[in-house]
């Protein structure tokens, strides 16, 4: 190389492998202190600008807790046939709010930011959540666009369950019998669909990021052994149990219609439905150690009482255990949230 470029063209290679060099090492240090603007004899470094990191989606529980957390819904999830303090029991407790309703639970169980509320009503139906009951407001006007979980459980109403148990059990002259009402809650279910499509789809447009845990109901009665002191057979039992999971079957139908409507339109919500049919089982009505009231009269007025047929405090705490787990597992599907 020497002798082809000379003295002179070796001293020009060697300053320029210098050069280059000296440039590539100033490289980091110019990255590092970002473009420099001179003016005259002076130059100021500009700091280079901050790629951010891109959205990611957030988790199923931050999702259930960024805003408040409102239980609605029926005698199921107000706690009613669990009582332990005198205000349950109140007669100004329209609503039969109790201190034993799973509500309490879950909202101990996680830190919303936004608090929680409670406005579930005993008795209530699609209409009543809608429209009001027990000179209540709608309990759907107790949503907005901060709620982040709402837990709902309505429809045995609707369905009038509980004049099905009193034709089953009470069986009070000229009242029909127990498995001849199965034509009239069929009638009663269909009108039960669209119902709660409409409660669904109010709900989901007063609160678009909540997620909404729609619960089904429990199996009340055990499918081998007959419980004599509610006056009914295992044949009964059984039909009753499969009338209960007709209406699961219906609520879970409705529940994932309408979150496959939020799915389609890149809604930020969800719908999920949670089966609790058999959350009940081995603590049936008459078992060693039940999870649900079993019939109570009034004698004077021979009607049921409303603690009859409805959980105990076992049994909202068994409920709120499948709750919280739910609020863990999430929709089975992303949620198009994301920070």
């Amino acid at each position: 190389m020497r002798e082809r470029l000379g003295r002179r063209g070796t001293t020009v290679v060697a300053v320029t492998a210098v050069i280059v060099l000296i440039a590539v090492m100033a490289i980091p240090f110019s990255l590092s202190d970002g473009p420099q603007r001179c003016t005259g004899r002076k130059c100021l470094t500009r700091p280079w600008p901050v790629i951010p990191s891109p959205p990611r989606p957030i988790t199923p529980i931050e999702a259930a807790t960024q805003g408040g957390y409102v239980a609605l819904g029926d005698s199921y999830s107000a706690g009613e046939g669990a009582y332990a303090v005198a205000a349950d029991r109140a007669l100004d407790n329209r609503c039969h709010r109790t201190s034993q309703a799973y509500f309490h639970l879950v909202a101990e169980a996680f830190r919303f930011a936004r608090g929680s509320a409670f406005w579930a009503c005993s008795g209530a139906t699609t209409y009543s959540v809608l429209h009001g009951k027990s000179g209540e407001p709608p309990q759907t006007d107790r949503i907005d666009d901060h709620t982040s979980l709402v837990t709902l459980s309505v429809g045995g109403n609707d369905a009038g369950f509980s004049h099905v148990l009193a034709g089953c059990v009470v069986r009070l002259p000229f009242s029909p019998g127990c498995q001849e009402q199965g034509p009239a809650i069929t009638q009663r279910l269909l009108a039960l669909r669209a119902d709660l499509r409409t409660v669904l789809d109010r709900v989901l447009h007063r609160a678009p990021v909540a997620r909404v845990i729609v619960m089904g109901y429990p199996r009340l009665f055990s499918e081998i052994s007959g419980s004599s002191l509610d006056n009914l057979s295992v044949t009964d039992q059984q039909w009753l149990n499969g009338q209960g999971r007709q209406l699961d079957e219906l609520i879970r139908q409705v529940a994932a219609d309408v979150d496959r409507g939020i799915v389609a339109a890149k809604g930020k919500g969800s719908v999920e439905f949670l089966d609790v049919y058999n959350a009940f089982a081995g603590h049936e009505v008459g078992s060693g150690e039940p999870y649900v009231n079993g019939l109570d009269v009034d004698l004077l007025n021979l009607v049921a009482e409303s603690r009859s047929f409805h959980p105990n405090a076992s049994g909202y705490q068994h409920l709120a255990r499948l709750i919280d787990a739910q609020i863990n597992a999430g929709p089975g599907r992303p949620i198009l949230q994301f920070r």
